[in-house]
């Protein structure tokens, strides 16, 4: 999102996350703006009975959990790297400078979370009133989307680097329920399955 030789040269830090690390918690305070230089990171929460539920992933070059930082309140999930990661960390104070002194990367961030806030209502609608095949095809068609990995001729297979797990935190079902649709929909040719990898 913001390019590398911008960060470093307001002073944004590079800091190695192992696979499982929190970088921060459900209810602590945001002090950083978050860049990923290489991983992935999940933002989570858990309910009284310890069942996961994925607020989202971010891979390289994404950003994650501004709105908490410029809104002001707690973090409403937990971040924590999914594999061991590079990540840029930059005070809140230079971040905020940073956006006053690049309009267009403020541009960027505008888009950017109006995005989200598209996503997230769309997915609450998803969660809470479609059949399983619905919810599945739809966070891995906003995966897609997002990824930038879209043919127009629609010749080129999008990846899914998600396991059955996470796509059923990602979409409120029993993993058992996604193994099961997942089969469905590859049989009626909406996905595909190699090595053990969904294609879409």
């Amino acid at each position: 999102m913001i390019p590398e030789d911008i960060l470093n040269a307001v002073g944004a830090e590079l800091k190695s996350f192992s696979k499982g690390e929190l970088l921060f918690t459900e209810g602590s305070e945001p002090h950083f703006y978050y860049q990923i230089k290489s991983g992935a990171i999940k933002m989570n929460n858990y309910n009284d009975d310890g069942k996961e539920y994925i607020q989202g992933i971010f891979e390289t070059g994404k950003s994650f959990g501004e709105p908490p930082l410029l809104a002001k309140v707690p973090y409403p999930a937990n971040a924590e790297a999914i594999v061991d990661s590079k990540i840029w960390r930059l005070p809140k104070i230079e971040f905020i400078s940073l956006l006053s002194n690049h309009p267009d990367i403020h541009i960027k961030f505008t888009t950017l979370l109006a995005s989200r806030l598209y996503y997230k209502a769309v997915m609450v609608s998803e969660i809470s009133n479609q059949e399983p095949e619905h919810r599945i095809l739809r966070i891995i068609d906003y995966m897609k989307k997002q990824s930038g990995n879209v043919d127009q001729r629609a010749t080129q297979s999008y990846r899914v680097d998600l396991t059955r797990q996470q796509l059923a935190d990602l979409t409120g079902l029993r993993v058992e329920t996604v193994i099961r649709t997942i089969k469905k929909l590859e049989n009626k040719g909406e996905l595909y399955i190699k090595n053990r990898k969904v294609y879409r």
